[in-house]
């Protein structure tokens, strides 16, 4: 069994919250490990903040609450209380928005690991042919493969001032409060 394949504990979440101030919105914490199938983040959300309704197309999302408090709205107006052991199953394409209470909301998020970029020769099976395309890179017609996935992670597009989940990616400040962005891979 190689090291990677060893149980093992990856951290303390109580100490992860306890060595942030109560008002640092973001990541806190996030699973990094090689070779891994899920992805986890630990995210607070500062006294007050909100994320505004989304929904995820593609992943099925469990939300456990760990510290704080606040509530969650489905897309159907139906209003929720979160608070510490709460677990929330959040269905891929359902609708929610987050709003934390006056202690804030920590919250551990673990889906499917979002699949790489690849870039390759669809099978002729697939029936999606680009013209000037060719299977061997040559020219003429031939069938482009399009595989592939969305970006890793949206914690770049997470407000560290306000929680907010930013429409946009790559603009580098908040839309709501104007504070600066995390830079991709450093949130």
């Amino acid at each position: 069994m190689s090291p990677e394949e060893t149980p093992r504990v990856l951290t303390d979440l109580d100490d992860r919250i306890a060595r942030t101030a109560p008002d640092e919105g973001g990541a806190l914490w996030r699973l990094a490990e090689s070779g891994r199938q899920l992805d986890a983040n630990l995210v607070r959300l500062p006294p007050g903040a909100f994320v505004g309704e989304h929904a995820e197309n593609d992943l099925d999302v469990l939300l456990l609450v760990v510290a704080g408090g606040g509530e969650m709205e489905d897309g159907f107006g139906g209003r929720r209380a979160l608070a510490p052991k709460v677990l929330v199953w959040l269905p891929r394409t359902s609708r929610r928005s987050l709003r934390a209470g006056p202690e804030g909301l920590v919250c551990l998020t673990v889906h499917r690991r979002r699949p790489g970029m690849t870039v390759g020769v669809r099978p002729p099976s697939a029936g999606h042919t680009v013209p000037g395309a060719s299977p061997d890179g040559g020219e003429g017609g031939g069938e482009v493969r399009g595989e592939g996935g969305e970006g890793p992670c949206m914690l770049d597009r997470v407000c560290p001032a306000c929680g907010r989940l930013n429409e946009r990616a790559g603009s580098g400040v908040c839309e709501r409060c104007g504070e600066p962005l995390p830079s991709p891979g450093t949130a």
